[in-house]
C-alpha cells in the first residue's frame, strides 16, 4: 500500500468531486485506489480509509465483504471469476469450475501454487444471454464449454 500521505491526497483529490457531508460515499472509490495499489485491501488499508473519510471502521469492513470485486488477500496474477447464477448454472457452469479446480490445481477461492490463478464464483457477471460467462481481469468471456476453456488457458500461459 502507499503511504497513508497517497491515500489522505487521492482523498482530498476525490473529496472535491463530493458534497461535504457525503464523505461516506468515497468509501468505495478509495477501497478501489488501494486494491489497484496491490491487488488487494489490508486491515490497514480499511482503516486509514474509515480514517480519511470519518466513517466508523466497520462501515469499510461491511463494504469490503459486501462486494465482490475487493480481496482481502494476494490473488494471483489472474483472478478467474466464474458466474454461477441461475443461467449460467442451468448452462452448466458447475461442470466449468470442476474442470478449472482440476486443471488449475486449486478449489475454489484458492490462488495456484505457482501464484498465477484465482479461482473465484461470483453471483453475476450480467451476461445471461451468453452463459456460461467468466471473467478473467477485465476481459469477459462468453458461451463456454470446456474446450474454449482450454484455449483461454493456453492464451495466458
Amino acid at each position: 500500500m502507499r503511504p497513508v500521505s497517497d491515500l489522505a491526497r487521492k482523498f482530498e483529490e476525490l473529496r472535491r468531486a463530493y458534497p461535504a457531508e457525503m464523505k461516506a460515499s468515497l468509501v468505495l472509490p478509495l477501497l478501489h485506489f488501494a486494491q489497484e495499489d496491490k491487488g488487494w485491501v489490508t486491515d490497514e488499508d480499511a482503516a486509514a480509509i474509515a480514517k480519511c473519510t470519518g466513517v466508523a471502521p466497520i462501515q469499510v469492513t461491511e463494504a469490503l465483504t459486501w462486494y465482490t470485486m475487493f480481496r482481502r488477500q494476494k490473488a494471483g496474477r489472474h483472478v478467474v471469476k466464474v458466474c454461477r447464477n441461475i443461467s449460467c448454472s442451468l448452462r452448466g457452469a458447475e461442470r466449468l469450475v470442476d474442470h478449472l479446480r482440476k486443471r488449475l490445481g486449486v478449489e475454489v477461492g484458492e490462488t495456484s501454487a505457482d501464484g498465477r490463478f484465482t479461482l473465484l464464483t461470483v453471483e453475476c457477471l450480467a451476461s445471461c444471454g451468453t452463459a456460461p460467462a467468466m471473467q478473467i481481469g477485465e476481459t469477459y468471456h462468453e458461451n463456454l464449454d470446456e474446450a474454449a476453456l482450454e484455449r483461454i488457458l493456453a492464451e495466458l500461459a
